[in-house]
């Protein structure tokens, strides 16, 4: 048995997702299981149809399918994730980014107290 699904068999369990995986970022190793899961998942649908067997199979493709497409989703979401830092990196990077200059301040109702009064 693979991590896809239970091939077939009932009774079988799952294997639980690896402990000590943060849900706010998806790291290499996380990466790397996804891409395996897809992989053994098309081996499975090329092997099942090369049998002629690919519908006789759906409640498992069904379950395959759904683990797949969760941790599929979790990674685009993750994947995409900005962490405080990176957020307020960005809205500092924005906010510079729109075009203030020096003499764009017109309304500022002080002084910059330069040149000093009185001089």
């Amino acid at each position: 048995m693979g991590m896809i699904g239970n091939g077939g068999r009932r009774g079988e369990a799952r294997p639980a997702p690896k402990a000590g995986m943060s849900d706010e970022t998806y790291d290499r190793e996380r990466s790397e299981r996804l891409l395996r899961m897809l992989r053994e998942l098309a081996r499975r649908l090329m092997a099942l149809d090369a049998e002629g067997r690919l519908l006789d199979e759906a409640a498992p493709l069904q379950r395959a399918l759904g683990d797949v497409r969760s941790e599929l989703f979790r990674y685009e979401v993750r994947h995409t994730f900005d962490t405080r830092e990176t957020a307020e990196h960005r809205r500092i990077v924005g906010e510079a980014s729109q075009g203030w200059t020096p003499d764009a301040d017109h309304d500022s109702d002080e002084e910059d107290g330069w040149p000093p009064e009185g001089r």
